[in-house]
């Protein structure tokens, strides 16, 4: 027996069982842990401000308890890492995942309480493992080592022994001291800040290694993983990691870099595993490699509600926790978190393809999409468009944002794409019209506003010159880690700086 099947028995298998309850006792679960939630911070200054001692019920929740953006829990955030204790959750919080900004400021700070860390990050990762051996009991997960890649962290203001950064960073900073025994990069190559002297590190480091796993975002993996071939002068990864066998990703989609990783791992049965992590916590697991859908974990400290997009502006959007939600309707993300956030808007969207179990796909973000002209395009529409112009011209993609051209010199609308090519497409024309037709043919508003061209004419396509977008991240110090370019926007902000660039 392998070591990998004397640890899946012991450990992973009692939890798969766990997990079944998912299908039958979904939404017990879910208000089990809305009460767990609402009673632990009962005391605490939020608390007792929206009287949580008298909560019993959802309905009691939703009235007492208003929703919120970053910008309304901003100030108690920032009280808390300044050292105050009991703000938003139970005694002091000392770890701060940084993330993308708002309209106000270069980044949000996420708090990561300790039981958070624990009952959403780590039970998260350690239920990706769970899945993954319950779908693969050949697996040979452990007798090899893992290459996970993550971000860097920094001290949090002058308090003692807090800190700040990617969430990647503080998951490794204080992941159990056994894990480091399968794991690889060493630690302070792993948490390096420059990315570019990380990845040569990690290359060099991992070159001779029995690596079985990979985890990490898809671009940024890639970018290492590109480096070890440079290195070993090999032609496939497999030359180089015969026993590798299952990539873990997340943060951004996988469908513009699955053909790039096809080719570079040409190995048969290789798999790639879909986990929705984020700085926030951590929400769903890809269970079924037959299915791109993710399981919604359900028994972490997180507590899930719903705001359908199609009623984002009104005033009194019909806000449903999970028994209220419908197969097919895309919903905004609020969640309610064991680290002190509550009834927050994500800022992701997504939709349910099951509710028996409850399965969903990531469909976009709310402020990722274009809306110019009533046209209501977002990422998961993006995404399909672009893997049809892909399969049709061969092409494969790094990178790409995307805004409206408002009006030209000649009155006319457009979409302007701008898209770093891995691999050129054969007619760049021949791309444009595939993206153009397959988007009507998935977006029924985008196809209205294109009809007869009287609205939209047809999208435009500038190739970017190579690195562009990497050089972009570099001169906003957001290379690496978990930072992610902004796909669709309707503001040509973005579009324009790397246009600039693009020489």
């Amino acid at each position: 027996m392998s070591l990998t099947s004397i640890v899946n028995k012991l450990y992973f298998q009692p939890r798969r069982k766990e997990l079944e309850h998912y299908v039958t006792d979904g939404e017990a679960i879910q208000r089990e842990v809305m009460q767990y939630l609402v009673e632990r911070a009962k005391d605490t200054e939020y608390g007792r401000k929206h009287l949580f001692s008298t909560i019993k019920s959802y309905e009691d929740f939703v009235q007492n308890i208003p929703v919120n953006t970053y910008e309304e829990l901003k100030s108690d955030i920032d009280r808390m890492r300044h050292g105050e204790r009991n703000i938003l959750w139970p005694g002091q919080v000392r770890w701060y995942a940084k993330s993308s900004g708002t309209t106000n400021d270069k980044s949000k700070f996420i708090p990561v309480s300790h039981e958070g860390l624990q009952t959403i990050h780590y039970q998260g990762g350690k239920d990706v493992i769970a899945y993954y051996l319950s779908n693969h009991p050949e697996s040979r997960l452990f007798n090899g080592k893992g290459l996970i890649l993550g971000g860097s962290h920094s001290p949090n203001y002058n308090q003692y022994n807090s800190l700040v950064g990617d969430l990647s960073a503080i998951l490794i900073e204080n992941i159990n001291p056994l894990v480091n025994l399968c794991r690889v990069p060493k630690k302070q190559t792993a948490l390096l800040s420059d990315f570019e002297v990380k990845r040569d590190r990690i290359a060099h480091e991992t070159l001779n290694q029995n690596i079985t796993n990979i985890s990490g975002v898809p671009s940024w993996m890639l970018s290492v993983l590109v480096r070890v071939m440079e290195l070993s002068g090999k032609k496939h990864l497999e030359e180089v990691w015969p026993n590798l066998e299952v990539f873990f990703h997340g943060g951004i989609a996988f469908t513009p870099y699955r053909e790039q990783y096809e080719q570079l791992i040409t190995k048969q049965g290789m798999n790639y595993m879909e986990t929705y992590n984020a700085s926030e916590g951590f929400f769903g697991i890809q269970d079924d490699p037959t299915d791109s859908s993710m399981s919604l974990m359900l028994d972490y400290g997180v507590f899930y509600e719903f705001f359908p997009m199609d009623e984002f502006e009104s005033e009194h959007p019909n806000i449903v926790p999970l028994s209220g939600v419908e197969v097919g309707r895309n919903y905004a993300m609020l969640i309610s978190t064991a680290c002190g956030l509550w009834r927050y808007e994500i800022g992701d969207t997504v939709q349910f393809t099951s509710t028996n179990p409850y399965k969903f796909v990531i469909t976009g973000r709310t402020k990722y999409f274009i809306n110019a002209f009533g046209e209501e395009l977002i990422m998961d529409n993006a995404e399909k468009g672009l893997e049809a112009a892909c399969k049709a011209t061969g092409a494969q993609i790094s990178d790409y944002t995307a805004a409206p051209m408002y009006m030209d010199a000649k009155a006319k609308c457009r979409h302007q794409w701008l898209i770093e090519f891995a691999k050129e497409p054969s007619s760049l024309e021949e791309f444009a019209k595939v993206l153009d037709d397959k988007l009507q043919e998935i977006n029924s508003d985008y196809e209205a506003k294109r009809f007869h061209n009287i609205t939209l004419q047809p999208l435009e396509i500038i190739a970017a010159r190579k690195d562009l977008f990497n050089d972009w991240l570099k001169i906003k110090g957001k290379l690496g880690g978990q930072h992610k370019i902004p796909r669709l926007s309707n503001s040509r902000n973005n579009l324009e700086e790397l246009l600039s660039m693009n020489q």
